[in-house]
């Protein structure tokens, strides 16, 4: 892994420790309508992703961030990892603050957003030569957006992850792996287009159907 990759997990999984045991930092660093859009408290856009609910969620997004690190790292350096990651995080909670602007209540946390953008990133260069548990990279991500779709559409009680910030994070890595390799995205066309019909699911639901007011 290449340091950049090594400080954000490491500085993830600091905050997301001290926010298990500190509820007044998790309070203040979350995602939330209306502190963002009341209070201008931008900050929660960036932070939020340095927050998990439990170490369950904070495992699952780091070692997905570490299966589709490397495929992205391979053709855009360090420095495109970064732009993709943190890319992803802000536009993916932009998009958060878009569709639940009527619901100032509402609040997340979780690196989902970042990481989509790199899994869509890294499947758009190598969606074959990717494994993770044995499954292919692409299906792996299937999956994963899959059970967020699910999961935004379905919401419990007691989930307070950024499901929804999987959309504009995804939509970001993609983008910007096809505009630096156009050719070797549209050739993989196949994979992301299977990888890409839980998020067009939601997007019907979200814009079409009205699902989320």
């Amino acid at each position: 892994m290449s340091i950049p990759v090594i400080v954000i997990i490491a500085v993830t999984c600091l905050f997301s420790y001290r926010g298990f045991n500190d509820m007044t930092l998790f309070e203040k660093y979350k995602f939330n309508v209306g502190a963002i859009e009341n209070r201008k408290e931008y900050i929660r856009l960036i932070s939020s992703a340095f927050l998990h609910a439990d170490g369950m969620h904070l495992f699952f997004n780091m070692l997905s961030l570490y299966f589709f690190q490397g495929a992205v790292i391979d053709y855009f350096g360090d420095i495109g990892f970064l732009i993709i990651y943190f890319g992803s995080m802000i536009l993916g909670n932009l998009f958060s603050l878009l569709i639940y602007k009527k619901q100032p209540w509402y609040s997340a946390i979780g690196a989902s957003g970042a990481v989509s953008g790199i899994i869509f990133a890294a499947i758009a260069m190598a969606p074959v030569k990717i494994e993770v548990n044995f499954l292919p990279g692409w299906l792996f991500g299937t999956l994963y957006f899959g059970y967020s779709v699910y999961m935004m559409l379905n919401p419990k009680q007691w989930d307070n992850l950024g499901h929804a910030a999987h959309l504009g994070g995804a939509f970001f890595g993609l983008v910007y792996a096809v505009a630096l390799h156009s050719q070797l995205a549209i050739s993989n066309s196949l994979y992301l287009g299977a990888m890409s019909l839980p998020l067009i699911y939601l997007a019907y639901q979200i814009f079409v159907r009205k699902r989320i007011r």
